[in-house]
């Protein structure tokens, strides 16, 4: 785009000194620095680091305990996240990550049904892609490892576990500092919480 405006002003500048009969004089082209290129196309360089806040939605399943099924399908869960991320460059980011939730499990088995609340602490470390799809628009997946600690005190359970956990989402810009987020997240931790759904805000610092 520049350097077709460049080669217009001299095109124009050359046809004027031609029929004018006068001699070619040197064409001045304002050459805007990077600043102004990137304040005009609304560019700007994101801060390294960030925090996320979000709402959680735990979708709930079903495991074996045991000769127990303990089933968390029934009620929605909830809780909260919050990651700290450090941007690494060319889109990716590295994370840690804590989420809190709790939810209605039922303990079945042949004789009777069981009402207990489960709680979940969670700690992960992940390394995180963006592709920005647009100025405001970008789209992310992550992976890392977590540990888990799940709580079922009516149940007498107390459970640590670790393993694998992924996630995918969409952030939308409001402008350099704010951004609001949705993301899904698979754990291969099994568990009545299921997988989570995300919904909060980033803020670059």
């Amino acid at each position: 785009m520049k350097k077709a405006l460049v080669a217009a002003a001299l095109s124009a500048h050359m046809t004027t000194q031609l029929f004018a009969g006068g001699d070619f004089a040197p064409v001045k082209v304002h050459e805007p620095v990077l600043e102004e290129v990137e304040q005009a196309h609304g560019h700007h360089e994101e801060s390294k680091f960030y925090v996320v806040v979000a709402g959680m939605m735990l979708l709930g399943d079903e495991i074996q305990h045991g000769e127990a099924l303990l089933d968390g399908n029934d009620e929605y869960g909830y809780g909260f996240g919050i990651d700290v991320g450090y941007r690494l460059g060319n889109g990716f980011a590295l994370e840690y990550d804590y989420t809190y939730g709790k939810n209605t499990v039922y303990e079945i088995t042949a004789h009777e049904e069981v009402e207990a609340t489960s709680t979940y602490h969670t700690s992960a470390l992940d390394i995180v892609y963006t592709y920005e799809a647009t100025h405001n628009l970008g789209i992310f997946g992550k992976v890392g490892y977590e540990f888990e600690w799940e709580e079922i005190s009516e149940l007498d359970i107390s459970e640590r576990e670790n393993d694998f956990v992924f996630g995918a989402g969409i952030e939308y810009a409001l402008n350099e500092k704010y951004k609001l987020l949705a993301e899904y997240e698979h754990s291969l931790i099994e568990g009545p919480h299921g997988d989570a759904i995300l919904a909060g805000i980033m803020y670059n610092f």
